[in-house]
């Protein structure tokens, strides 16, 4: 029998997690290099103006404005990158099956609770209905035509309001048309909703929601996004 190793599994360190990051973008945005580079430049040259313009100006002041610039420009080109590979990430993922399940466990953040995994699948189209639970309410999205999935939008919204009578039910398609909203503004729009319940009742309602949701272990999941491979990686 081969002897087990307790070595922890090794992370990929900040310099490549960056230049994958960077990869991602570039691919995406060709221009990128030229908007770093014009950053950086951006940074270097309004610190050493700042250098010239305190008094006293001498040598080292204006070196030392000039590094302050540069580090500003490359501070402000990494938070440009990842908002831009943000982006890429969001345009590539776009009408594919299960990214709404992807921007549900990625992106809420800890005020809400939600899984990549849909709570409800259609299963001749692979059209999918998905569930988050936070201070605003329950919250149901539609991945999908809204009349094929409306006989499972009108199901869960019925179970939810049976065991968590008064807790607001909101319905999100995500999609382009007009009443649609677009994979992009998911998570914004649901973390806009108002808040209408406390920490101890969205416990409670996750609960017992949670209880008397449907099993999915013979429900076909729809393929499409890999979240390990879609995510756009961020260095820490």
């Amino acid at each position: 029998m081969a002897a087990r190793t307790s070595t922890p599994e090794k992370r990929p360190g900040f310099f490549s997690q960056l230049r994958t990051l960077y990869t991602f973008t570039q691919k995406e945005y060709r221009w990128l290099p030229f908007v770093l580079a014009g950053i950086v430049l951006a940074g270097i040259g309004l610190g050493v103006l700042v250098g010239f313009l305190i008094p006293p100006v001498a040598v080292w002041s204006v070196i030392l404005w000039g590094v302050t610039g540069l580090l500003a420009g490359i501070l402000v080109g990494m938070i440009t990158m990842t908002r831009l590979s943000t982006r890429a990430m969001y345009r590539k993922i776009d009408g594919m099956p299960g990214a709404t399940g992807h921007v549900l466990s990625s992106s809420l953040g800890r005020n809400w609770q939600a899984s990549e995994t849909p709570i409800g699948v259609n299963p001749r189209t692979q059209e999918a209905v998905y569930r988050a639970i936070g201070r605003g309410g329950v919250v149901l999205i539609g991945e999908g035509s809204p009349t094929r999935l409306s006989r499972l939008i009108n199901e869960e919204r019925a179970r939810v309001q049976r065991v968590a009578a008064g807790v607001p039910v909101t319905v999100f398609y995500v999609g382009h048309g007009d009443d649609e909203v677009e994979i992009k503004n998911l998570a914004s729009a649901i973390k806009a909703l108002p808040k209408k319940v406390d920490r101890t009742t969205q416990a409670a309602v996750i609960k017992r929601v949670s209880s008397v949701s449907q099993g999915l272990s013979s429900l076909p999941i729809p393929k499409g996004v890999d979240p390990t491979k879609m995510r756009a990686p961020r260095p820490r």
